[in-house]
């Protein structure tokens, strides 16, 4: 009987780790927005994609080699540059140029899509059956969203919602893939090892992609890249993955839902934007119908 009770309470103690690990992992990923927003203002878009993956890329191949991580098996390579592919370039590089025409609190409602796209992908990938009602929640927060880009006009940004549609069905991917790896391969070693992956090509593509001179570049533009290289492309992922790992890809995925208001708040207190009431109704509507697509994605 004790041994069964201390077993519960190690099984208890692991899954609050891995919330407060998700947890932590969400509120870096809520500055991700706001940063990229202030960093392509003066950094070109390519080029502020490809120097982030390549500082991350470099910390996280000194990370691999201090703790002796054992390499991937070559059935993971191919998942392991989906990752790369989602998450190290595509969300990165998709978001800063949507952010080039939208301002960081108006792509933050797409986020709100993050973990219905992630579920989706995840039953795809998984071979899953959801039920009926998952498939209602998904069309219908799929329908606010393209109803909130459509009624602020077609002027307003149609290329800029376009690119943050992609950039959350590319993560969403990327997410699915990282969860399936960090079951065998283990969480942090994911991204160290997707980021790595990549960092030979990011190397050669920041050399030619660099501006002409440094100059002009405000110190502030420096601290964004440094967040987004740091924290945004590398230590949230490490809290990310093994919040996942510990407390269970689904229970703990759901943690994104609170990334959108972390996100407002960030834009209205560093960016200084506007979040009318509009755009925060359509955020709690999108994830009420994300919430419900995960309950029923059994």
């Amino acid at each position: 009987m004790e041994q069964l009770s201390n077993v519960q309470q190690s099984t208890t103690r692991q899954r609050t780790s891995g919330w407060l690990n998700g947890l932590i992992g969400v509120v870096i990923f809520s500055g991700s927005l706001p940063t990229t927003r202030l960093a392509v203002l003066e950094f070109d878009p390519v080029f502020l994609t490809v120097a982030r993956a390549s500082i991350a890329g470099l910390l996280a191949l000194a990370l691999l080699w201090l703790f002796r991580a054992r390499r991937p098996a070559r059935e993971q390579l191919l998942p392991l540059l989906v990752v790369a592919l989602g998450v190290v370039v595509g969300f990165p590089l998709l978001t800063a140029l949507a952010l080039q025409y939208v301002t960081s609190a108006h792509s933050i409602v797409f986020v709100g899509l993050l973990p219905l796209a992630t579920a989706v992908f995840g039953v795809l990938r998984g071979g899953e059956r959801p039920r009926a009602a998952f498939w209602c929640f998904s069309i219908l927060g799929s329908l606010l969203v393209v109803g909130y880009a459509l009624a602020q006009g077609l002027s307003a940004a149609p290329l800029g919602d376009l690119l943050m549609l992609l950039a959350i069905l590319v993560c969403g991917l990327g997410y699915a893939e990282g969860a399936r790896l960090s079951r065998t391969l283990g969480g942090w070693q994911v991204i160290c090892w997707a980021l790595v992956l990549s960092l030979p090509v990011m190397l050669v593509l920041s050399g030619f992609c660099r501006p002409a001179s440094f100059s002009g570049i405000s110190s502030a533009a420096w601290i964004c890249l440094g967040y987004v290289s740091l924290f945004s492309m590398l230590i949230g992922f490490v809290f990310w993955y093994r919040g996942l790992a510990q407390g269970g890809i689904a229970a703990v995925g759901q943690l994104q839902l609170l990334q959108p208001f972390f996100g407002l708040a960030l834009a209205a207190t560093l960016l200084h934007e506007q979040v009318s009431l509009g755009m925060l109704g359509v955020t709690v509507a999108v994830i009420f119908c994300v919430a419900g697509a995960r309950r029923f994605s059994r």
